[in-house]
């Protein structure tokens, strides 16, 4: 478990439940297998680096590809795949286990429109083998995130 992470849910009187695994959850595809849901229901973060430095944040449908033409005009700055040193950096977390809120600084945030049709959604809770599960509502009221078109 991540203990950030875990006070942040405490600090904020949040009562998502975070479940660890003793094998990995790091990609979407590993996440589904776990949990037993339909791969889509994975909410996949993926930290992409812009053209002015800044960390950007899509939250994902886990069998969707982002497309990064359609990020550059969300935000109106070119884009790139940050690598995991940029991760680590910006978020404090590892690829594989970087949750879609509990950052110590604000990240820019965009929700695919994809994740949004389903009852429950599964996201990273910090680590490569820890999940949780929200609503997508959950999801975007945490974030204040805006719900686009993101995939290929």
């Amino acid at each position: 478990m991540n203990q950030k992470f875990l006070d942040f849910l405490h600090n904020n009187k949040l009562e998502f439940k975070v479940v660890d695994f003793p094998e990995s959850t790091r990609t979407a595809a590993d996440a589904a297998a776990t949990l037993g849901c339909d791969i889509a229901q994975i909410a996949k973060s993926i930290i992409f680096k812009s053209g002015n430095g800044e960390a950007v944040l899509v939250i994902t449908s886990g069998v969707n590809r982002v497309d990064i033409a359609k990020i550059e005009i969300i935000i109106d700055f070119p884009v790139s795949k940050a690598d995991a040193d940029f991760v680590k950096a910006e978020t404090l977390y590892t690829i594989g286990g970087v949750p879609p809120f509990a950052f110590e600084k604000s990240i820019r945030t965009i929700i695919d429109e994809d994740l949004m049709q389903y009852q429950v959604i599964w996201a990273a809770a910090g680590t490569p083998n820890s999940v949780f599960s929200l609503t997508p509502m959950d999801l975007v009221r945490m974030t204040k995130a805006p719900v686009y078109e993101v995939k290929v």
